[in-house]
């Protein structure tokens, strides 16, 4: 700091006030400082800086995100690191695969590295022995599902009321074979989404059958095995609700195989890049992921700031995308595969 003082003509308290963003310092000096610093390859240390200001922040958050190679993850990232650049809070991130083990080596690494606090997508086991890690006074927001075991705040879409809008756009249609493809059963996500796709159905008078109901879909590949199950019925459904990206992306695949494509209608949750592309367009509920993000770290960083009040738990909706897939009629499924 002497020496960012030195060739920037200024006192050494001059340059901790630039550093430190505090007000009353002119647009020039700041200016002067920052040059001086950039030259001398000058980065103040956080850590540091805060010990000295008897203040254990770092102005650093984690946020454990599913997996980086999903784009509803990636997006959640883009969303937390919009509202932490803009308080000059730098993210670290990294995936837990939903693997337990992964979440609590991330988490302990994290910790030891004193962040301010954590932006979680928790695996499906119980989250309390995590919560207990992490400690009463480091703040944590939990997003996309609901810890189990944990009370915590909570940022996800309105799942159940997304899933019940999908499901009688398609009995709208006409559709009464309608298949479910979902995640994990203990994943709050799956759990919301299944309720909400038998309340369209007990509210249209229609019988649920279990054997259209797939949960356990991890994969594209899981998916795909799920579809050729389904479509080798006795009686097929003539509709599928996928109610995750990769559960619509195995169940396109299928469905192409077979030629099916315009004989059974498909609804996906979230949006993937290429829903606009396939044959026929893919109709959606679509997720915004990064208001989802968003919302996530304004909670985080009023935490962090004091904020003591009751947990909560934020919804953000999700809105139906139609774009062909989940508009084709009740069709005998049967009829393509024997011409496929």
């Amino acid at each position: 700091m002497r020496d960012v003082a030195a060739l920037a003509g200024v006192s050494i308290k001059t340059v901790s006030r630039v550093v430190n963003g505090e007000p009353r310092v002119s647009a020039d000096t700041v200016n002067r400082v920052q040059a001086a610093a950039d030259q001398l390859q000058f980065f103040p240390d956080a850590a540091a800086a805060s010990l000295a200001r008897g203040s254990r922040e770092t102005r650093t958050v984690a946020l454990l995100i599913a997996s980086v190679g999903n784009p509803f993850s990636s997006a959640i990232f883009q969303g937390v690191e919009e509202v932490a650049s803009k308080r000059q809070v730098a993210v670290f991130a990294a995936s837990t695969e939903g693997d337990t083990s992964t979440e609590e080596g991330l988490i302990r690494a994290f910790l030891s590295r004193r962040v301010d606090g954590f932006i979680i997508t928790p695996t499906p086991e119980n989250h309390a022995s995590i919560a207990q890690l992490i400690g009463a006074n480091l703040p944590s927001v939990y997003v996309d599902r609901e810890p189990i075991g944990v009370k915590a705040d909570v940022v996800t879409a309105n799942n159940r009321v997304a899933a019940r809008v999908a499901t009688k756009h398609l009995l709208r249609y006409g559709h009464r074979r309608i298949a479910l493809l979902a995640d994990e059963q203990q994943i709050s996500t799956a759990t919301d989404r299944g309720f909400g796709y038998e309340d369209a159905l007990t509210q249209a008078g229609v019988a649920i059958d279990p054997a259209l109901e797939v949960y356990g879909i991890a994969t594209v590949k899981d998916a795909e095995q799920a579809m050729e199950r389904l479509l080798g019925l006795a009686s097929p459904p003539t509709a599928v609700f996928a109610s995750r990206n990769m559960a619509a992306i195995g169940a396109i695949r299928v469905l192409q195989r077979h030629g099916l494509s315009h004989r059974v209608a498909l609804i996906g949750f979230d949006d993937i890049d290429t829903s606009d592309l396939v044959d026929p367009p893919m109709s959606v509920m679509r997720q915004d992921p990064v208001a989802i993000g968003k919302l996530a770290a304004e909670c985080l960083f009023a935490r962090i700031s004091g904020d003591d009040s009751p947990p909560k738990r934020y919804e953000v909706p999700a809105v139906l995308v139609v774009r062909g897939s989940g508009e084709i009629p009740p069709q005998d499924a049967r009829l393509g595969q024997i011409n496929g």
